[in-house]
């Protein structure tokens, strides 16, 4: 106990020298750690008179608490000086320009429901919406589809659980049950567009469980086949941008349309590749017919006043012929790279369509 004095001024002046957190803890480790020197000199205290050992006891308290405070005032004050390096050492140049950043892309198929969408709106039409979950009797039993159709069965189409009732809901395969609803919801006349999501139980280069249809319906008085090629020509040329493109109806049935007819563009395959416009070949693009009286009955019209014709598309389809993409399934890969290729700038893109080239219906 004769050398405290020296001891704590010994102590001190090591803290005071610490240049580092490193060091000081070094320090206080040394003298007030378990085996330190002013630990050790405390378990002294046991072995003296108690008279003594009062006296000792307090002067080691001061002395303990003085290295106490001076370590903690160290410890600030270097943790301030590492603070103020790493500031000095990370500091920005806020007059230097910002990193540049990547340019959006609009993903082709939200392109091109734009584009199908402002075609149309310039004919007259309307965008309408529904639900992607739908009853048995929207997706299927209003359109005509009888029981035995084989895209009732569930490799074809997904079905959900059995609500309380045992009926089973399904995604719907395709946004016709929006023209279903329509019809049920307003009179005619009616001249809607549906784009939206559709799924079916496919995969391939060519297939998607999920993709994206548009389809149309007009409803009124004393409507035509006439109409409906007229519609389905100008807006053939209109997408594809070709103002003389070929384009014919060809026979076909559907349970929902009745004349039904498949819709085909000229292209020529010369080389290996695809070009739509004038040739020799021909390319299915989309579906169509006259609304089937029996369909008009389900939804309360009378097939003795009221006509109309309705048609379909996968935008998937068309977009991959626009803009030369070949696989299906690379619209849903988020490959950033792929975007890049074939996205569009949102504010730098070219004109939304060409605009019609023929008369509106």
């Amino acid at each position: 106990m004769q050398n405290l004095d020296a001891i704590s001024s010994e102590i001190l002046s090591a803290v005071d020298a610490a240049e580092t957190i490193e060091a000081l803890e070094a320090v206080r480790i040394d003298a007030l750690g378990k085996k330190g020197r002013v630990s050790l000199m405390m378990r002294e205290l046991g072995g003296m008179d108690p008279e003594e050992r009062k006296a000792a006891g307090q002067a080691l308290n001061v002395v303990k608490d003085s290295i106490a405070a001076a370590i903690e005032t160290r410890q600030s004050d270097l943790s301030r000086a590492a603070l103020d390096a790493r500031l000095t050492a990370e500091a920005i140049d806020v007059s230097l320009p910002s990193r540049p950043e990547a340019e959006a892309r609009l993903h082709p198929l939200s392109r091109t429901i734009e584009e199908v969408v402002a075609i149309f709106a310039e004919m007259g039409f309307t965008v309408a919406e529904g639900p992607d979950i739908e009853s048995d009797y929207y997706n299927f039993t209003a359109l005509n589809i009888p029981e035995e159709h084989p895209a009732r069965q569930e490799h074809d189409t997904f079905y959900l659980p059995p609500d309380g009732d045992g009926r089973r809901k399904v995604l719907r395969t395709h946004t016709s049950p929006v023209q279903i609803r329509t019809m049920e919801a307003v009179e005619p006349p009616v001249r809607i567009i549906v784009p939206g999501r559709t799924y079916r139980s496919d995969h391939d280069a060519t297939h998607s469980p999920m993709f994206h249809q548009c389809e149309g319906l007009v409803i009124g008085d004393g409507i035509h086949m006439g109409h409906l090629k007229g519609c389905l020509i100008d807006f053939c040329r209109a997408f594809f941008g070709v103002d003389d493109l070929p384009v014919r109806f060809r026979p076909s049935y559907f349970p929902f349309t009745e004349p039904s007819a498949e819709v085909d563009i000229g292209c020529t395959r010369d080389g290996g590749g695809l070009k739509i416009g004038a040739g020799d070949d021909w390319l299915e693009i989309l579906g169509s017919g006259m609304v089937n009286p029996r369909v008009l009955a389900n939804c309360g019209y009378d097939p003795e006043k009221y006509q109309g014709f309705a048609f379909g598309m996968g935008i998937e389809r068309i977009a991959m012929l626009k803009y030369g993409i070949p696989d299906l399934r690379t619209f849903y890969d988020s490959d950033l790279r792929w975007m890049r290729h074939y996205g569009f700038l949102p504010f730098d893109a070219p004109s939304i369509h060409a605009g019609l080239v023929g008369g509106t219906v």
